[in-house]
């Protein structure tokens, strides 16, 4: 029974350690499902927290093409912070199965790139 009580405390304390140095994205990735082409600009805000314990500096934030735009509210987020990262996808122009991508880039050296994925079918 010290032998399971023992191994239960140690996951523990591990997985207690693992959870306090990492960022956590909530989620990474959003489908709009369905959208009309003509139906203008879609948003969506994701979520990047900080678990670690020391600050999480944004060096910067890229879209995979010119029809997404993106911005974060903060280029520093303290320990146990939230940043939010707002989305805009125009479908105008496009049809069918969309996928796009955001990278924010941070001083994380473990993570140095966050990927955020958009998905959209834009119908005419």
């Amino acid at each position: 029974m010290r032998k399971v009580l023992a191994i239960v405390l140690f996951s523990l304390f591990i997985f207690s350690m693992a959870a306090a140095q990492h960022e956590e994205i909530d989620p990474d990735t959003w489908d709009f499902g369905k959208v009309s082409a003509a139906g203008g600009i879609i948003k969506h805000t994701f979520k990047l927290k900080n678990y670690s314990n020391k600050d999480l500096n944004i060096n910067g934030v890229h879209a995979s093409c010119g029809c997404t735009v993106s911005e974060i509210d903060r280029k520093l987020i303290l320990p146990n912070e939230t940043a939010l990262l707002e989305v805009q996808f125009n479908p105008r122009g496009y049809s069918g199965q969309i996928t796009q991508y955001v990278y924010v880039s941070t001083d994380n050296n473990t993570t140095p790139i966050h990927k955020f994925i958009i998905k959209a079918e834009v119908v005419k």
